[in-house]
């Protein structure tokens, strides 16, 4: 192990008692054990006691320390003097203090809180059951340790265990204030967030049970940003507590470039990784391409190389200098296609060897391992937008799959088995694009593409026909996918021109039947989906 630099003594303090009581028992015992071994006494109470005597570790039960037994089935165990003593004395100063309630100064809390969040997560659990949940002399002592932060070191997290360990190990039992501090504001951070949990619980309305009175969100800076939205922009990245894999929160940067992602960098790999989600399955390989936070090529084939070069394809122009996302671990041959072009990062669950090898030798390109496939959403998610002075919440937009195959047929022809596929496709596509969104599609062969996308337009019918010029000649024979409806039939107009030859949107425009009247007037085939994809 790796010496630990000596900091200056006077930010150096012992480590002779300690007092550890976990609901998460990870690492525990191998703690304590290196606890032991330098001589410092373990106070412990109820299941962590048990956990650490079974795995031979010599513990004294907080109730033999304090002389009171638990009570209430473990309710009141460590609410006594000569634990809040122990841990909030300070020197000399309180020496006399506590010792008149027969107390020994604490100087390591290692505590983590009753899983209430693991509990509330549980289909169905009922309230009696998540109030058994709600900690309160774990917080209680959480709180006193991290006040005590100039004599005492706490522990909330097990990822914190080894690095505490070395410490001691390197500065002969002690621990610096620069590590006790850290760990003292993760564990206001610790409390802050289960509190703040507790109180989103118990504010719910039965009508709007996704909306709590009290909304506490939790995040952990990661690092710094190149820059913001603009280079005289700072910015800073923050994981979500909790963050799943397959989140861009989780991702772990394996390319050799030395650029840091900037925010437009995030905000393009978040909607490429959202984007692919609505596509990838085992036996289907996808791949969405990213610029300016719209999709602008987009793609699934039997290979991954296939999705990769269709998407690319779709609008090589656009392509260069985008982000790349896929939807499986990327391989040699795809990695020396996506080396062909300029591109600013790729984000995908893995990468293999042979990939990394050929992708590394691309300067300032940024990989990024997600380590899972993107997770599917759903619609008691919340997602949040920033406006002055507060923000906005929405439950997530989980929909898009089986829309068009369950959608109404309203034209006289209907779609055939190809342009239903396609349609499918496009309407995915259309959730991802910025409104109004307008993404022509076609299926070929195995591969099922975009060949024309037409986002953030005023006007439908202007975002036609930019899909409409950006697909030239391969517009003809495709579908096309609208997030809203047509608010009148130039936008229907444009696209039989274009030589589209079906049309999924959602209805429910007061000129509907004009626009069915002028898609059978082309002898278009179109469908209603009931549903509409605004992006903002």
């Amino acid at each position: 192990m790796s010496k630990v630099p000596a900091p200056p003594l006077a930010d150096l303090q012992p480590v002779r008692r300690a007092l550890v009581s976990v609901s998460d028992k990870r690492g525990v015992v191998e703690l304590a054990r290196a606890l032991a071994a330098r001589g410092v006494e373990i106070l412990s109470t109820g299941g962590t006691a048990r956990h650490l005597v079974e795995a031979g570790v010599p513990v004294v039960q907080v109730s033999d320390y304090t002389g009171s037994p638990e009570i209430m089935d473990g309710r009141v165990k460590t609410l006594h003097p000569r634990v809040h003593g122990g841990i909030l004395m300070r020197g000399e100063i309180d020496a006399d203090d506590l010792a008149k309630v027969g107390g020994k100064p604490i100087d390591l809390v290692v505590v983590n809180l009753y899983p209430f969040e693991e509990t509330l997560a549980k289909p169905n659990v009922a309230h009696a059951e998540l109030v058994e949940e709600i900690d309160i002399g774990g917080p209680s002592m959480v709180r006193s340790a991290a006040k005590s932060h100039p004599r005492v070191t706490v522990l909330v997290d097990p990822s914190d265990y080894d690095a505490v360990v070395a410490e001691l190990e390197g500065h002969d039992g002690q621990t610096s204030l620069a590590t006790r501090t850290r760990l003292a504001a993760k564990a206001f951070a610790h409390t802050a967030a289960y509190d703040g949990a507790i109180a989103g619980y118990l504010s719910r309305e039965p009508e709007a049970p996704l909306y709590p009175r009290y909304l506490t969100l939790t995040f952990e800076k990661g690092y710094g940003l190149r820059y913001g939205e603009n280079p005289h922009q700072s910015g800073a990245f923050y994981r979500q507590r909790g963050a799943e894999p397959g989140t861009l929160a989780r991702a772990e940067a394996l390319g050799a470039g030395g650029k840091e992602l900037s925010f437009n960098n995030f905000v393009d790999v978040e909607a490429a990784l959202a984007a692919v989600r609505e596509h990838a399955s085992e036996s289907e390989h996808a791949c969405v391409i990213v610029k300016h936070a719209n999709p602008c090529g987009v793609a699934t084939g039997a290979s991954l190389v296939d999705a990769y070069r269709a998407a690319r394809d779709a609008d090589s122009v656009s392509a260069f200098g985008g982000i790349v996302a896929l939807s499986h671990e990327v391989d040699a041959d795809t990695a020396r296609a996506m080396g062909e072009i300029f591109l600013e990062c790729i984000v995908a669950p893995s990468f293999s060897t042979g990939a990394l090898e050929v992708l590394r030798l691309k300067k300032n390109l940024r990989l990024l391992a997600v380590g899972a496939p993107p997770p599917a959403r759903s619609a008691a998610e919340l997602d949040y937008r920033r406006i002055s002075g507060g923000i906005v919440a929405m439950s997530s937009d989980a929909t898009s799959a089986g829309e068009v195959e369950a959608a109404k047929v309203v034209s006289k022809r209907p779609p055939t088995a190809d342009e239903l596929r396609a349609l499918a496709f496009a309407w995915k596509v259309t959730k991802h694009v910025k409104s109004n969104a307008i993404v022509l599609a076609r299926a070929n062969g195995t591969t099922v593409e975009t060949v024309g996308v037409g986002a953030g337009q005023m006007s439908r019918v202007v975002s036609v026909e930019i899909a409409l010029k950006k697909a030239g000649d391969s517009a003809k024979g495709s579908v096309l996918g609208s997030d809203a409806f047509f608010p009148f039939p130039d936008g229907v107009e444009a696209a039989a021109r274009g030589g589209i030859t079906a049309i999924a949107q959602p209805g429910g425009s007061v000129k509907d039947a004009e626009v069915i009247a002028c898609a059978d007037q082309y002898g278009l085939a179109m469908v209603f989906t009931g549903f509409r994809h605004f992006r903002h």
